[in-house]
């Protein structure tokens, strides 16, 4: 373990580890039970399926990363993962402004705010 690892602050860790683990719960709740998130939605549409299993798939991949980078202790793994995470949220912000969905414009923001600290706090120690 390098140095560089070892000085990754213990907060940072926990956070980004309850990331991974929020990532991976929202995949698993969108394959076992996809009514309960995607309450607006006629899951009996066509394609409708497929789409919510791409979904799946992206939050378990960000799931998996956060927490290998977690384990790892790996600062530019972290840093990749928060700027993933924050291009994704500022997606849903825009995503919200257009579905005039207040909720997930609030969520999507205070997502970018954390993620920004987070990305400013991994790497002021460089």
């Amino acid at each position: 373990m390098t140095e560089e690892q070892k000085s990754l602050p213990k907060r940072i860790l926990i956070v980004s580890g309850l990331l991974a683990l929020m990532e991976l719960m929202v995949s698993l709740s969108l394959c076992i039970s996809p009514q309960s998130v995607l309450e607006t939605v006629d899951l009996n549409a066509k394609g409708v399926d497929y789409l919510i299993y791409m979904w799946a798939a992206r939050q378990f991949a960000l799931g998996f990363i956060f927490g290998f980078a977690t384990y790892k202790k790996s600062t530019p793994m972290l840093t990749v993962a928060y700027i993933f995470f924050l291009v994704m949220m500022v997606g849903d912000f825009f995503i919200g402004i257009s579905q005039k969905n207040n909720s997930l414009i609030i969520g999507a923001l205070a997502m970018c705010i954390i993620s920004s600290v987070l990305i400013f706090a991994i790497n002021k120690r460089k």
